[in-house]
């Protein structure tokens, strides 16, 4: 059955169910299912979590709207994004150097390759990162694309070739893939021999994330912190890779999260990442993920 029917009942299960789990495992298939008609607009949603606050977004398949990215040459808030772009909805989306403001993750735009991380100096010269340069360089990255008259989505490593009836028409990189499985290992984030773990996975944190359920719906989402609790709030990964599963996605990848976690929707912006006053923090960013009408 399809899962995105769950939306509207489980949501209102996740308190509970996040109380109950502080390492949670895989989530169970038990869940009840229900299967009406999905809107062909896109539906908003927040929910107040012990731990966090979760924003979500589903923009339905086969609706008017499309979900494509976007890249600054100088990183900008989303709601700069917003004025600039018009769109309906923005997410905050692919890694980069706040230092020297470049991309670190793939960004594809209309057919044409706009960010390498290959280019980033400060990413290539790390000598910290030279082992995993090679994982780094084949991330996960969310796709559109189009087969013939069709246009699909899919996250895909950067290396995964498409067949050879379809065309790229956009990317971004970010990654992990949080769904059907968490490769923090087989992308470079974690190193068990090294006790190296540069998302911090473990830890609660702002968090973003964009989903695909099977029947081709997007499901965006930004888990801000509490600012009552602004040492101990968010989501580890291995609990937004499950929320993701709950919304009903089949595939789902982690995008920026932490200061970069941010979302723009019909004119308001919500931002995930507080400081120690509990304020929120406006970083900008370099791309993002544009919810436009076609």
């Amino acid at each position: 059955m399809r899962k995105i029917g769950l939306l509207g009942l489980t949501l209102v299960t996740l308190g509970t169910w996040f109380s109950l789990r502080s390492s949670p495992p895989h989530i169970s298939s038990t869940l009840p299912t229900i299967k009406p008609s999905p809107p062909k607009t896109i539906h908003y949603l927040e929910r107040i979590l012990p731990q966090g606050i979760a924003h979500i977004l589903l923009i339905p398949a086969n609706s008017r709207f499309v979900v494509t990215g976007a890249l600054s040459a100088k990183a900008n808030t989303v709601e700069e994004f917003a004025r600039k772009r018009k769109a309906t909805a923005i997410l905050n989306a692919g890694f980069f150097d706040p230092v020297n403001q470049k991309s670190t993750s793939y960004v594809v735009i209309a057919n044409q390759l706009v960010a390498d991380p290959k280019d980033n100096e400060r990413l290539v010269n790390n000598p910290q990162l030279k082992p995993y340069l090679n994982l780094i360089f084949n991330r996960s990255e969310f796709r559109r694309y189009r087969c013939g008259q069709t246009v699909r989505y899919s996250i895909a490593l950067h290396n995964e070739s498409l067949s050879a009836d379809c065309r790229l028409v956009d990317a971004i990189g970010a990654g992990p893939r949080l769904l059907p499985e968490l490769t923090l290992v087989q992308e470079g984030f974690v190193d068990n021999a090294l006790v190296r773990d540069a998302l911090g996975s473990k830890q609660l944190n702002a968090r973003t994330a964009v989903g695909i359920t099977r029947d081709g719906s997007i499901i965006l989402v930004m888990v801000a912190q509490k600012p009552s609790q602004p040492n101990n709030s968010g989501m580890s990964l291995l609990q937004l890779a499950d929320l993701m599963k709950i919304l009903g996605a089949s595939e789902a990848m982690n995008l920026d999260g932490g200061s970069s976690s941010s979302l723009y929707y019909k004119g308001k912006t919500f931002y995930g990442k507080v400081d120690l006053q509990g304020n929120l923090i406006k970083r900008p960013v370099k791309s993002v993920l544009l919810v436009q009408e076609k």
